[in-house]
């Protein structure tokens, strides 16, 4: 049986990031987007200077989840200003959660968000809000098992495809 735990990433991870972030959301939208729009969301959103960025940023927390050492998901909270339709006080963004496809169903997907429900609650926030495309029925549902519920939408833009998210929010 493997042995699945979570860290906090670390600078030295920002290849790793990198690496799997691109991954992770190439394997979850690739099928359903141009190859042109992939190819520009992930240079301009994966690599390994963007990821050192972000995680040098005090605004950022990153967790990693690993199956026998071996980095298999991620998640990315991130503090700032919420849109208008966030109501909940306190609010801190999960900005992303990924787990490769291969362990999808494993439960890494559960133990990532219950970290970062932890994570934010002992930072003192009280409201966790996140962008989930329309499109994606499995994570919308994914984040209704954890009592998010939408309060409105937003634009995401994917390469040259403007693309509708659904915004939802919980109270921790």
């Amino acid at each position: 049986m493997t042995q699945q735990l979570i860290r906090r990433a670390t600078e030295n991870d920002a290849a790793l990031l990198a690496d799997l972030g691109a991954k992770t959301f190439s394997d979850t939208f690739a099928s359903q987007n141009t190859p042109e729009d992939m190819a520009a969301y992930l240079a301009a959103s994966f690599g390994p200077e963007l990821q050192r960025a972000e995680l040098a940023d005090p605004r950022n927390i990153f967790l990693i989840v690993e199956s026998d050492g071996s980095a298999i998901g991620y998640a990315h909270l991130r503090a700032g200003e919420p849109p208008a339709c966030v109501s909940g006080p306190g609010a801190i963004e999960l900005s992303r959660l990924y787990v490769s496809a291969a362990f999808q169903g494993s439960g890494a997907g559960a133990r990532l968000m219950e970290a970062c429900l932890t994570e934010a609650r002992q930072a003192g926030y009280q409201t966790m809000w996140l962008g989930v495309w329309k499109q994606n029925v499995r994570a919308q549902a994914f984040y209704q098992r954890w009592n998010f519920s939408v309060v409105g939408e937003h634009v995401f833009q994917l390469g040259a495809d403007r693309q509708m998210d659904w915004l939802m929010e919980r109270s921790l």
